[in-house]
C-alpha cells in the first residue's frame, strides 16, 4: 500500500451467501480475502448477497443466494450483481473479481484495473471469453490448473480461517468424503475403497448431478457406507473428528481443492488422486497420500498412523491460511498498481 489507504471491490459469486452456510468455494475464498485485507487496513467493499456477514462494507443488489433461494432467476441475479460493481469502479483503485469468464466482459468499460482469479476453467466453451481478454490481469489457485495462452501474475493458494477447524485430539475411525457429489469428485471411487477394505465411510454433501447420486452412490448406501447431506462448518468439524482419512479421489485433474486444506487443519490425512493441484496442495508421506488406483488407496489405509496431525496443520498455516493468502494478494496488487502507474508516465 501506498500513504493512502487503497480502495478494494472484492466481486464474489451471488450463488450461495459470502461466506456461505454449507457449499460455496468462492465464496468462501472472496470473504476471506475481504476479511484479511480488512484486518490489514485495507478500505474494503464486499459486494455479495445482503444476507453476507463481513467486517468490510458490504454492497448488494441481490438480497440471497439464487442456490438458496429458487424463485430468484440465476442470470437476473448475476448480472445485476456485477454490473453494479463496475458501475461503482471510478471508487476504487482494484477490483478483485471471483466471477469466472462473465465480470471479464465488463472490464474494458471502465478506468479502473481489475484483477481475475481464475477459480477453474469450466468448459472450453468458456475460453473465448479468456482469449478476447487476454490482456487482463490474472491470478490462478495452483500452478497446474493454468492455460497455456493466458498470461499470468502468479498463483495465489487459497487460505482458510484456521480459528473454524481446530486441531482434534485424536483420529477416528471412519472414512470421509466431502464435495460435491459428482463423478469428477470421485464419489463411487471412495465407496469402492470402503468396499475394498471393509472401513465405514462417511458422505457428505450437495448432489450436484441427481443421476450419478441414483445410480453409482445410493445403491450402496447402507449401515457401512452412509449419506449424510450437506454439512455446515460444525458439520464439517464433526466429520474431521470421527475420520480415519479423507478420501479425495477425484476423476479430472483438481483446481485447487479447499477442503484437503480443510481437512489438514483439522489434523486429518487425506488420500488423494495425483492429478492437478493435489500434489500442490498435500505433501505426499507427510499430509497425507497421493494414489493413482483405488488398489494404492486401499494400501494406503495401513500406512495413515504415519502421518502426523500437528504436522498438517502447520503446513497449512504456512501456506494455505489468509494470512498467507492476503500477503500474496498484496504483492500482486501492488504489481498491478506499478504497471498502472507506468502506463500513465
Amino acid at each position: 500500500m501506498t500513504a493512502r489507504t487503497k480502495r478494494v471491490a472484492v466481486l464474489s459469486p451471488v450463488a450461495w451467501r459470502t461466506p456461505p452456510r454449507q457449499y460455496g468455494a468462492w465464496e468462501t475464498v472472496a470473504g476471506n480475502i475481504a476479511e484479511g485485507l480488512a484486518s490489514r487496513g485495507w478500505e474494503v467493499t464486499l459486494f455479495a448477497t445482503g444476507d453476507s456477514l463481513t467486517r468490510a462494507r458490504l454492497h448488494s443488489v441481490v438480497a440471497r443466494g439464487y442456490e438458496e433461494d429458487k424463485t430468484i432467476d440465476a442470470k437476473v441475479a448475476e448480472y445485476l450483481h456485477i454490473s453494479e460493481a463496475f458501475e461503482h469502479a471510478s471508487e476504487f483503485d482494484l477490483i478483485h473479481s471471483h466471477y469466472d469468464f462473465m465480470a471479464l466482459c465488463y472490464t474494458r468499460l471502465v478506468k479502473t484495473p481489475v484483477l481475475t482469479t481464475i477459480h477453474g476453467f469450466s468448459s472450453a466453451q468458456i475460453m473465448p471469453v479468456y482469449e478476447k481478454y487476454r490482456d487482463g490481469y490474472f491470478v490462478s489457485i495452483s500452478d497446474s490448473d493454468r492455460a497455456p495462452d493466458l498470461t499470468y501474475l502468479g498463483t495465489v493458494y487459497n487460505g482458510i480461517d484456521l480459528s473454524l477447524y481446530p486441531l482434534r485430539e485424536r483420529a477416528g475411525g471412519d472414512l470421509v468424503f466431502l464435495g460435491r457429489i459428482h463423478p469428477d469428485k470421485g464419489v463411487h471411487l471412495a465407496i469402492e475403497v470402503a468396499q475394498l477394505s471393509g472401513a465405514p465411510l462417511l458422505i457428505a454433501g450437495i448432489v450436484q448431478d441427481q443421476g450419478y447420486f441414483r445410480e453409482q452412490v445410493e445403491p450402496h448406501l447402507n449401515q457401512q457406507i452412509r449419506y449424510i447431506g450437506p454439512v455446515d462448518v460444525a458439520g464439517k468439524n464433526e466429520l474431521f473428528a470421527r475420520a480415519r482419512a479423507l478420501l479425495h479421489l477425484n476423476t479430472i485433474p483438481e483446481r485447487f481443492g479447499l477442503v484437503l486444506v480443510e481437512a489438514n487443519a483439522a489434523g486429518v490425512p487425506v488420500i488423494a488422486m495425483d492429478l492437478g493441484s493435489c500434489r500442490e496442495v498435500l505433501k505426499d508421506g507427510q499430509t497425507g497420500f497421493l494414489v493413482r488406483t483405488v488398489s494404492e488407496a486401499v494400501r494406503c489405509l495401513q500406512r495413515l498412523p504415519e502421518i502426523d496431525g500437528a504436522v498438517c496443520r502447520r503446513r497449512v498455516e504456512e501456506f494455505f491460511s489468509i494470512e498467507a493468502m492476503v500477503k500474496s494478494y498484496e504483492r500482486v496488487y501492488q504489481t498491478i498498481f506499478d504497471l498502472e502507474a507506468a502506463k500513465k508516465r
